[in-house]
This record gives structure tokens, C-alpha cells and sequence, in this order.
């Protein structure tokens, strides 16, 4: 009976890891609004190694259309300004010799379409991903009746992944349908 439920639980744990995932993905797209998980990706070069932005650096919004990046040493600013030129952000820094700020420019239509395409792929990866992790669960559930484990157990495990997932997808559509509207939100 526990084997069921190990693999039940471990369908649970590759969904959940999925939705975590298209989280952290949709964060990085751009949405015209200022949102400093924009700059996670960005290294700058501290002492000889590449580094987090948000270990050498204090990333705030003060309104929506700005992000305002303060150095904890007044050295990095030519660092910082440097990686952000060369990262795929395509925002030009401003600096006045203390912070450096970004200014967020409007989405074109164009831009807007494109990036909710962008959203609804990583949508799609994710569901892929729930999708994979429902049928690897099924399939040992199916092997696991050669093991010995009862069919109506097995039959019963396979309809509870098969809420799982109804769920997570579910899921999977909510965060997409947000972030869509925060893109196409002028």
C-alpha cells in the first residue's frame, strides 16, 4: 500500500517542482512594470569572481517604472553598469555617480505580443513537464501490479495522480492567464 503512495507523492514533487519553475521563468519576462527579478540572471565581476547583482548590490522600485540599483561599494558602479549593457535586460543604466537606475520603458503592441508568447510557452513547458510526471507515476503504478500491489489500489492511486495533475495544471493555466494580463495591460 506505502509503494502507491510513494509514487503518488513523487508525481507531486516533479509537478511542484515544475510550477516553480514557470514561476521563476514568467518573473524574468518584462512586463513593463518595474520588477528587480528582471536582473536575477546578471553577474557582475567582484573581486576576480562573477557574482550575483543582489549579493553586491541593493535592488529596489520606488514606483512602477523605475529600478534603482544601490552598490554596497561606490567601485562596482562601472561593474554593475557594465553587466547590466551586456545582459539580455536591452535597458540602458543611468548613473549619477551614487545609484544606477533603469528606467522601464513602455511595451510597443509588438513587444507585448511577443513576450505573452514567450509566457504562454513556458506555460506550455510546464504542462509538458506535469503531464511527463502523470505518466512516468502511472507507469509504475502499472509495473507495480506485477510486484504484487492489488488493481483496485493501483486503479485508485492512478485516479488520485490524476486529480494531482487536473490541479497542477489548472495551476499552470492561472499563472499564465496572470502574467498574459500583466503583459497586455497598457
Amino acid at each position: 500500500m506505502t509503494d502507491t503512495k510513494l509514487f503518488v507523492n513523487a508525481a507531486e514533487e516533479k509537478m511542484n517542482h515544475a510550477i516553480d519553475h514557470l514561476d521563476e521563468q514568467l518573473a524574468h519576462i518584462r512586463a513593463g512594470k518595474a520588477n528587480p527579478r528582471i536582473l536575477d540572471g546578471i553577474k557582475v565581476l567582484y573581486y576576480g569572481s562573477l557574482t550575483p547583482l543582489t549579493n553586491v548590490a541593493t535592488v529596489t522600485t520606488p514606483d512602477a517604472k523605475t529600478i534603482l540599483i544601490t552598490p554596497w561599494e561606490k567601485s562596482l558602479i562601472k561593474e554593475i553598469e557594465r553587466a547590466i549593457m551586456n545582459s539580455e535586460v536591452g535597458i540602458t543604466p543611468e548613473n549619477n555617480g551614487e545609484v544606477i537606475r533603469l528606467g522601464i520603458p513602455p511595451l510597443t503592441e509588438e513587444r507585448r505580443r511577443t513576450l505573452a508568447k514567450q509566457s504562454k510557452h513556458e506555460a506550455e513547458n510546464a504542462k509538458i513537464s506535469v503531464r511527463n510526471a502523470r505518466r512516468d507515476a502511472i507507469e509504475q503504478l502499472k509495473k507495480g501490479i506485477k510486484d504484487g500491489i492489488p488493481e483496485d489500489v493501483e486503479k485508485d492511486a492512478e485516479a488520485e495522480v490524476q486529480k494531482i495533475h487536473d490541479r497542477f495544471i489548472k495551476r499552470v493555466d492561472d499563472l499564465y492567464a496572470a502574467k498574459e494580463k500583466e503583459i497586455m495591460t497598457v
